[in-house]
């Protein structure tokens, strides 16, 4: 017994996964969704030996196409609603799909056609759906007892969230803060009048919440009965154009006249030489204290209730983060605050109980960064792409401890193939060749050497970060593919042109499973294979 509860332990602190967001899955209809081919990925996962499937926050896209600038911290994207499921469900029909336009590329996401051809889609099986639930001669609405259920589960967000997609749709999608100022001020009586004549169109934005809702928990039971969980991502802060800024400007800080004082980014580093100039709102960390964190505690309770484990992005924000005047040109003008440390966690894990975090600790870093990750005891980030700059690089393998997680790149990163092709400097390429023992990548005999040169280093570099000490290794499913810089999925500081590449369709082949098994299994990381030792 003794030796079976050494291999559960072993198997419980060593795992491996891999980052796809659900966007990337191939499919029809412009996006990947909950679809046919997400259950066929988490097939893909499991044939491969993976426990973890991580994902990009399932927010609503927002400004620049990016989940991080969501219209809402706690809406799912109707982006990824199945459509295949409503026709299923009799709400559209073949000829429907058929004659929407959803762009051209199945590689890429056009989001200009997608918000055109799904929102036309979704309203008209929303239409339908109303239809089923009007009484008979049309007396009263009825409505499914699991709608009735998922709205009352969700009534500390869904009806804010439904007003404020309505009013955005009626003043063409334009920021809240351009509305009429009785709707942008938040006048109850202009509120209540606007919801009693606007009943149905409120309706179709809780619509699509509940058929995400009922979607993405019925793949997450599959996901977690294939034995695979789904790492989702946080990002710190919330959009500025969001219900949430809309609702609670007391959460921000604001100036004498009610505008936000101060915005969020990130100083000159690595991605960006002006720095990052992110444009969120700032927490008012006074009086989230004076709350007793309520709203962090109501969303992380939301977080981890549609995950199985929560990567916080910017964690380093906690500690200190970067204030930028608000109507900055650049971040180059912002400076450093304190956050609120772990007296926000400690409020968490005594109203949640102990959180499946993971934090995303890159950046700037200083001691008391690091001594705030190392309070809290989640587990942290390393990236190999950084690792390789000269002398002992805190990134490099031998330095990775057992509580973090290792990744070849992030989704800010480029591909492995592209960083070693494109952006890897020479020096770093000596150094990663020196490390690795693999000399013979960077020395090619002939001009056509040069593909198997980056496939080499590529599989070093993905054997490196699985042979790490880390608990949990990631892996994108790029890397993997060996694709190039047309799957970088984000170029931080840059506007447009990000988070559209999708997989090509028939890329989870039985032999790629066989491969990711076998790297996996080499360095401990396969579930199965421990148990049945």
């Amino acid at each position: 017994m003794r030796r079976v509860e050494k291999r559960e332990e072993r198997n419980i602190m060593r795992e491996s996964g891999i980052l796809m967001p659900v966007s990337s899955l191939p499919g029809p209809y412009g996006i990947g969704c909950f679809s046919a081919e997400a259950v066929k990925f988490v097939d893909f996962l499991a044939a491969a030996g993976q426990s973890i499937w991580q994902i990009l926050p399932l927010s609503p896209t927002g400004y620049g196409d990016s989940p991080y600038q969501s219209c809402s911290a706690f809406a799912g994207n109707p982006y990824f609603i199945d459509l295949e499921a409503l026709c299923q469900e009799g709400l559209l029909d073949r000829d429907q799909l058929d004659e929407a336009d959803f762009g051209s590329d199945p590689e890429a996401v056009d989001y200009g056609a997608l918000y055109n051809g799904r929102y036309a889609l979704l309203r008209a099986a929303y239409a339908a759906w109303r239809a089923s639930c009007r009484g008979r001669y049309g007396c009263g609405m009825y409505y499914p007892d699991d709608y009735y259920a998922f709205t009352l589960a969700s009534e500390g967000w869904l009806d804010d969230y439904a007003l404020y997609m309505a009013l955005k749709a009626a003043y063409e999608m334009k920021p809240w803060t351009q509305w009429p100022k009785e709707y942008r001020l938040r006048d109850p009586e202009a509120l209540a009048r606007y919801v009693g004549e606007h009943e149905e169109e409120i309706g179709f934005w809780k619509f699509l919440q509940y058929q995400f809702d009922k979607q993405w928990k019925k793949l997450k039971a599959y996901a977690n009965g294939k034995g695979v969980q789904i790492l989702g991502d946080m990002p710190i802060y919330v959009s500025a154009d969001s219900v949430d800024a809309w609702v609670g400007g007391s959460l921000f800080e604001l100036d004498g006249e009610g505008n936000f004082a101060r915005v969020a980014g990130c100083p000159p580093d690595y991605f960006a030489a002006d720095g990052q100039l992110w444009g969120n709102p700032l927490y008012d960390w006074d009086y989230h204290r004076r709350t007793g964190f309520a709203w962090w505690i109501k969303r992380v309770r939301h977080a981890a209730a549609i995950y199985d484990l929560v990567r916080i992005d910017h964690f380093r924000g906690f500690d200190s983060y970067w204030a930028v005047p608000a109507g900055s040109a650049t971040a180059k003008t912002g400076r450093w605050e304190k956050g609120p440390g772990m007296e926000l966690f400690r409020a968490l894990e005594n109203a949640l109980g102990r959180l499946p975090i993971i934090a995303e600790d890159l950046g700037d870093l200083n001691d008391s960064v690091r001594q705030l990750l190392a309070d809290s005891g989640f587990p942290g980030m390393k990236v190999l792409q950084f690792a390789f700059t000269g002398g002992d690089n805190e990134y490099l393998p031998h330095n990775h401890i057992r509580n973090c997680v290792v990744y070849p790149g992030t989704h800010d990163n480029t591909t492995i193939s592209a960083w070693w092709d494109h952006v890897a400097t020479k020096a770093e390429k000596q150094n990663a060749a020196a490390y690795l023992h693999m000399t013979s990548a960077i020395k090619p005999t002939a001009a056509q050497a040069a593909a198997v040169k980056t496939a080499t280093a590529r599989q070093y570099l993905l054997r490196a970060a699985l042979g790490s000490a880390a608990s949990r290794a990631i892996i994108p499913l790029y890397d993997w593919l060996g694709l190039g810089e047309q799957a970088h999925l984000n170029t931080p500081g840059r506007l447009g042109g990000n988070w559209a590449w999708r997989a090509k369709p028939g890329f989870d082949t039985p032999a790629l499973a066989a491969e990711i098994r076998q790297e996996c299994e080499v360095c401990c990381r396969v579930k199965d294979v421990l148990l049945a030792e």
